[in-house]
C-alpha cells in the first residue's frame, strides 16, 4: 500500500454510506483498496497519515471552465456580458501565443489544485497546446474550443478550431488511461449558426467525441434566439440534432419548463455557474427544476474573469443558498445534493462515473485532504454540512489524482509555481497595451 489514512473521517458520496467516521483509507497505485473500521489492523503502507480531525472527501469536478481565462482576473469587470466579451475579452484574446496560453493554463491548474478540483470541463482557445500542460500537470479534462463564425460560407475543416482539436486528440485524446478526454464545442447559438453545427456535429459523430456548449446564459441571449428562429436555444440546438451527443450546456439561466423537459429526454448534463451569472447579472438558473427533472446538474465556476476565483466551495454555498432563497424554502437543494453536483456527478457528466466521484474500494484515488482543524470547522456536527457550507478552498491539505499528490500544504509536485507566478506577472503587461 502506497498511502494509508488513518482514524479520518471519510465522506464517501456513496448514498448508501455518505460518512464513514474513524476508519482507514489505503491507496494502491491510482485505486482506493482498502477502507475499513479504524480500530482494525491495517496493512503496512509506505506512507501513513494521521486523519485526527481531517476529512477525506472525493477530489471535486469543474465541469465547465475557460481555465486560461485566470489571465483575465478583474479584467474589464462590471459589464453586461455582450459588452464585456466583445468590447474586451475577445479582442484581448485574439493576443494569445501558446507561451502564454502555457502560462494562464498553470496558472489556473494551480488555482484548481490548491482548491481541491482534480477534474474539469474546458472550453477555450489553443486546446491542443493546453492539453499539454493539463498532462503535464497530472489533472484530468475533458477539453475543447468552441466554433465562433458569422461566416456563411464557413468551413469547419479551414477552422483553426478543427487544427487544435485534431491535434489534441492525435496526442492526447484517451491517452494515460483517459485522463486526457477532447470534445467537440459550438461555443453558442448566438456566435455561429447552422450550417456550421452540422459539420462540427458530424465531425463529432465521426470520432465519437462529446459535446459541450453555452446554453441561455442571458436574457438577450434567450430572447434574440426566439426572434430569430421562433424557438428557444435548447429547442433550436435539439432541432439540429446538437443533443444526440453526450453534451454539458452551461448555465441554462432562462431555460423554460420545456427546455427542462428536453434537456432531460436528451441526457443533457446542465454545469451551474452561479457566481458567474450573479456577478454578470445574468440570472439564476432554476437548478432545484432541473434536479427535479432528472438532469444531471454540476458546478462550474466559468472563466475567472467573470467570477474572479476557481474555488469550487464557493460555488457549492451560493449555489445551495440561491435555490432556497428562489424557493423562500431552507429545504430546497440540501447540502449533500450540492456536493454531488461538484463530485459524482461531475464524475458522471465527464463520463468517468464508474471510476472516480466517490471514496469507494476500487474506484480511482482522487480526493481531497481537508483540514478541519481550524476555527471554522470547529465544532463539526456534520461534515457534509460544513463541507458545503463552513469550507474554503483554503482548507484543503492535500489534492490527490489518481493516486498521485499533487498538492499538499502549499507545495506543488507538477507545477513550477514561482516559475508560474513570475511569467503571469509579466504576461499582465501584454494585455494591458
Amino acid at each position: 500500500m502506497d498511502i494509508l489514512f488513518k482514524n479520518i473521517t471519510a465522506v464517501t458520496m456513496d448514498v448508501q454510506t455518505p460518512v464513514l467516521h474513524n476508519v482507514n483509507v489505503g491507496v494502491t497505485g491510482r485505486k482506493i483498496t482498502y477502507i475499513t473500521d479504524a480500530k482494525t489492523t491495517a496493512p503496512p503502507a509506505i506512507r501513513l497519515i494521521d486523519g485526527t480531525n481531517k476529512v477525506l472527501m472525493p477530489g471535486m469536478y469543474n465541469n465547465h471552465s475557460h481555465a486560461a481565462m485566470a489571465m483575465f482576473r478583474g479584467y474589464a469587470n462590471d459589464r453586461t456580458l455582450e459588452d464585456w466579451l466583445f468590447n474586451y475579452i475577445f479582442p484581448a484574446e485574439s493576443k494569445w501565443t501558446p507561451d502564454l496560453i502555457c502560462t494562464a493554463a498553470n496558472l489556473a491548474i494551480a488555482e484548481m489544485i490548491s482548491s481541491g478540483t482534480i477534474a474539469f470541463t474546458d472550453m477555450y482557445s489553443l486546446m491542443d497546446t493546453v492539453a499539454e500542460v493539463i498532462h503535464d500537470t497530472g489533472v484530468m479534462v475533458n477539453i475543447s474550443n468552441g466554433i465562433i463564425t458569422f461566416d456563411e460560407d464557413y468551413e469547419y475543416i479551414n477552422d483553426h478550431v478543427y487544427a487544435q482539436t485534431q491535434r489534441a486528440m492525435d496526442k492526447f485524446h484517451n491517452k494515460g488511461d483517459g485522463r486526457i478526454k477532447v470534445d467537440a464545442s459550438i461555443h453558442g447559438v448566438y456566435t455561429s449558426h447552422t450550417k456550421a453545427w452540422a459539420q462540427v456535429l458530424e465531425f463529432a459523430h465521426k470520432h465519437k467525441l462529446g459535446m459541450h456548449v453555452h446554453l441561455s446564459e442571458t436574457k438577450t441571449e434567450h430572447a434574440n434566439c426566439i426572434e430569430k428562429f421562433g424557438m428557444t436555444p435548447a429547442q433550436i440546438f435539439n432541432k439540429h440534432d446538437v443533443f444526440n451527443l453526450p453534451t454539458t450546456a452551461a448555465h441554462a439561466v432562462w431555460v423554460t419548463d420545456e427546455d427542462i423537459a428536453i434537456l432531460a429526454e436528451k441526457g443533457v448534463t446542465v454545469a451551474h455557474c452561479p457566481i458567474s451569472n450573479m456577478k454578470l447579472a445574468s440570472g439564476m438558473a432554476p437548478v432545484q427544476k432541473m434536479i427535479s427533472a432528472g438532469i444531471n446538474v454540476t458546478i462550474g465556476t466559468d472563466g475567472v474573469a467573470s467570477n474572479n476565483s476557481h474555488d469550487l466551495f464557493e460555488e457549492l454555498k451560493l449555489a445551495s443558498i440561491l435555490q432556497k432563497y428562489a424557493a423562500n424554502d431552507p429545504t430546497a437543494l440540501p447540502a449533500f445534493e450540492t456536493m454531488q453536483m461538484a463530485t459524482v456527478n461531475g464524475a458522471k457528466a465527464q463520463g468517468r462515473n464508474h471510476e472516480s466521484g466517490m471514496i469507494k474500494e476500487g474506484y480511482d484515488a482522487d480526493m481531497l485532504l481537508v483540514d478541519f482543524n481550524n476555527p471554522r470547522q470547529t465544532v463539526c456536527y456534520d461534515p457534509i454540512l460544513n463541507l458545503a457550507y463552513s469550507t474554503g478552498g483554503r482548507d484543503v491539505e492535500m489534492t490527490i489524482c489518481r493516486g498521485k499528490v499533487l498538492y499538499e500544504k502549499g507545495e506543488f509536485t507538477t507545477i513550477d509555481i514561482e516559475k508560474t507566478l513570475h511569467e503571469a506577472r509579466k504576461a499582465k503587461e501584454i494585455f494591458l497595451n
